[in-house]
C-alpha cells in the first residue's frame, strides 16, 4: 500500500479520530476499530489512519522505526515527522484540540510522544511502552493506557511504568487492564466507546 493516510470523512464531522498502527502493519488496520469506536456517534467522527514511513524489513506492512534490533535513535526524527503530519490535520471545522489520537503497540508508544507536544483532546496508547527516557510534559492531555493481562509481546508492565510515570507527573490517566494477549478485543472496544461517549463526544 502506498496511501500515506487513509481518510474516511463526514459532512457532520466535528471531531477527528487519528490511528497509528503497529508495528508491520499499515494504515487500513485499524480502520475496523475506528469505525466501531464511532460507529455510534451519528458520522461526528472523521476518522483518519496514518501509514509509518518507513517499510517493514519483512517486506510487508510498515515501521515508524526499526525493532529487533530497536533504533532507539531514530525515534527523534520519526516523532517529528509525525508530529508535522498531525498537526497538518488540524482545520478550522475540526482543530487539534477536537482530536483525538489513538495508537496501538509501536503506534501507541509514537502517540505517547505527541502526546508530549501537541495539545489534543486525548490520547489512547493500547498495548504500548514508552520510548527509553520518555517523560510527560505539563499540560499534556488525558492518557488512557489498556494492555492485555497475557500479552507475550509487549509486557503489561509497560503500561504500568507509563501509568506510574503520569501519575507522578499529575497528568490525568487511566489504566484498563483486560484479560487478552497483543491485540484489541471487543470488550476494549466497548470500554473505549463509553469513555468517548462520555468525555470527547461533544
Amino acid at each position: 500500500m502506498q496511501n500515506e493516510l487513509i481518510s474516511l470523512n463526514s459532512e457532520f464531522a466535528t471531531n477527528r479520530l487519528v490511528l497509528l498502527h503497529g508495528w508491520g502493519a499499515d494504515a487500513d488496520d485499524l480502520i475496523p476499530v475506528g469505525k466501531l469506536l464511532t460507529e455510534s456517534f451519528d458520522n461526528r467522527f472523521e476518522i483518519v489512519s496514518l501509514a509509518a514511513t518507513e517499510y517493514h524489513p519483512n517486506g510487508s506492512g510498515r515501521q515508524w522505526y526499526s525493532l529487533y534490533p530497536h533504533d532507539w535513535e531514530a525515534v527523534p526524527k520519526a516523532v517529528l515527522n509525525l508530529e508535522r503530519r498531525v498537526k497538518n490535520l488540524a482545520t478550522n471545522e475540526i482543530p487539534l484540540a477536537k482530536t483525538l489520537l489513538l495508537g496501538f503497540s509501536q503506534g501507541g508508544a509514537m502517540a505517547l510522544e505527541i502526546a508530549r507536544t501537541v495539545q489534543l483532546r486525548g490520547v489512547f496508547a493500547l498495548s504500548s511502552y514508552s520510548h527509553p527516557y520518555w517523560e510527560p510534559t505539563k499540560d499534556m492531555p488525558p492518557v488512557f493506557l489498556s494492555h492485555g493481562n497475557n500479552d507475550s509481546v509487549v509486557p503489561k508492565s509497560e503500561s504500568e511504568k507509563t501509568f506510574d510515570l503520569l501519575k507522578d507527573y499529575g497528568i490525568r490517566s487511566k489504566l484498563y487492564l483486560f484479560d487478552g494477549d497483543h491485540e484489541i478485543t471487543n470488550d476494549l472496544i466497548s470500554h473505549y466507546k463509553g469513555i468517548i461517549k462520555n468525555e470527547f463526544c461533544y
